[in-house]
């Protein structure tokens, strides 16, 4: 019961570090103000681990890199303690399942990153409708518009409706489910 407790605990607190994270690359990337008070809540929130890892892992092609190696970092660090509270038997497995724990990092990674995506175009849809002048719509809207934009040229509007959220959702579930979940599976069965 305490395991479950604790697995939960470091499950939740690890993977809102690492979205946090990954807002920050995302700002980064989709050349976000930082002007926002939003942004400067992220940057504050996750400055105390990127910056000291900026020393180390160089940006490049003006990315922070520093941001996705801390994230991948830190999921490495949530896999593998739930599945040491599930009592998997890591002496046991040897070196072979460390290359396993790594891939499993990087598919829960990439599947937050898509949760994120879908956040954001859910919370950019409610302000839409609530408050369309609200000081996080500008952020919201530039980490959501690259994904939005390329679906409205094929999507059209239906009686001034923008059913483009909805093509996203739909592309992001199918994401999840099909290579994503794939992948896990692969990765889950070499253990």
């Amino acid at each position: 019961m305490i395991a479950g407790a604790l697995k939960f605990l470091i499950q939740t607190l690890g993977n809102l570090f690492v979205i946090a994270v990954l807002l920050r690359f995302m700002m980064q990337l989709f050349r976000v103000p930082f002007r926002n008070s939003f942004a400067q809540f992220i940057v504050t929130l996750t400055d105390f681990a990127v910056k000291p890892l900026r020393r180390v892992v160089p940006g490049l092609l003006g990315l922070d890199w520093a941001c996705l190696v801390l994230a991948w970092l830190v999921e490495l660090a949530v896999v593998t303690a739930g599945y040491w509270l599930d009592g998997f038997p890591f002496g046991l497995a040897g070196g072979r399942v460390w290359p396993v724990m790594l891939g499993l990092a990087a598919v829960k990674l990439l599947s937050l990153a898509v949760y994120l995506v879908i956040g954001l175009t859910l919370v950019r849809a409610v302000l839409s409708w609530v408050n369309s002048n609200t000081p996080l719509m500008p952020v919201v809207y530039a980490l959501t518009e690259p994904f939005l934009h390329p679906l409205r040229r094929i999507v059209p509007m239906i009686a001034n409706v923008d059913l483009t959220p909805l093509v996203l959702f739909i592309l992001c579930q199918l994401v999840l489910m099909v290579p994503l979940l794939a992948l896990e599976r692969a990765l889950l069965a070499s253990l």
